[in-house]
């Protein structure tokens, strides 16, 4: 198994307070942000990475785990109970067991625990915990940004799951106890699902806050007046300054996407203002824009 530094990932060392965690962890989100990296296969390894050491960092019972217990964090609870009946078990004493560290693979410890073929018969009383199973799931922009019920199939079992709204792209969550059976009684593994959301729209979403262009026609630009957007809340009347510039941006606060876990707090709608510049003008108009151009 391979272990990853979640300390190193994220920048920090072991006395990161939780407020660390979280600046860091947005930091670098941003940074390696599928969306803003669409072609580079090491930025979308990182953010994955990224995500799985903010869910652990950022929780105090499994930073405790990962503290102690490093890679095998996720067996905290087998190697407890384990290391309980290895202590409770007078009669049988492995010369090669400290009790302080577990080193090498979960498997490699309950070997020295037990002996290998001659401890066989005592760690099958041990219960092991389930493997993980990992999946992906495809959302477009519109499903994302509601809270909503899907139903899965994974390794021939079908689920009914809640996506929260907010669910950001490469993102992993965990579904308890839903990854493979555990053996001797043990618990299940978790199932661990990564979503990838596509945007075919002319929205673009970053983190909370979206990102839109709006043509503007010249005299619109210049004269001002009204105007009518499609946002993913809906339509949206927006009033045009006269004498917008080419380029010139508005916030819409609270019209961006949801907050993930943060139910009705939503991020930014920024809108960039494109002015059209009119042709096929008739003699008319272009005798019109002439006398403008003396003034």
């Amino acid at each position: 198994m391979i272990f990853l530094d979640y300390y190193k990932i994220l920048g920090l060392n072991k006395t990161a307070t939780a407020k660390d965690v979280k600046s860091a962890y947005r930091k670098l989100a941003r940074k390696y942000h599928p969306d803003l990296n669409p072609n580079d296969k090491e930025a979308k390894k990182n953010f994955q990475q990224i995500n799985e050491a903010n869910e652990v960092l950022s929780d105090p019972v499994k930073r405790k785990k990962y503290d102690q217990y490093g890679k095998d964090w996720k067996h905290a609870e087998e190697f407890e109970k384990a290391k309980q009946y290895q202590e409770q078990t007078s009669d049988y004493q492995h010369p090669d067991y400290s009790g302080t560290q577990m080193e090498g693979d979960f498997s490699d410890f309950f070997e020295s625990l037990f002996g290998g073929s001659a401890g066989a018969g005592r760690s099958s009383h041990v219960k092991y915990r389930g493997k993980d199973f990992n999946a992906g799931l495809k959302l477009d922009l519109r499903q994302a940004y509601k809270t909503h019920k899907q139903t899965l199939t994974v390794n021939g079992k079908t689920i009914r799951i809640t996506i929260p709204a907010g669910i950001e792209n490469g993102q992993t969550i965990k579904i308890s106890a839903h990854g493979g059976p555990g053996v001797n009684g043990g618990p299940n593994g978790d199932l661990y699902i990564t979503f990838s959301i596509t945007n075919q729209s002319d929205i673009k979403r970053l983190g909370s806050d979206l990102y839109i262009k709006v043509d503007l026609d010249l005299f619109k630009a210049i004269l001002g007046g009204e105007i009518t957007i499609d946002t993913l809340k809906g339509k949206v009347k927006l009033k045009v300054k006269p004498e917008t510039q080419n380029g010139c941006m508005i916030k819409l606060k609270g019209m961006g996407f949801p907050v993930y876990k943060n139910e009705g707090h939503f991020g930014d709608l920024i809108v960039t203002y494109t002015i059209k510049i009119p042709t096929n003008l008739t003699d008319k108009q272009k005798e019109l824009f002439t006398e403008l151009s003396g003034l």
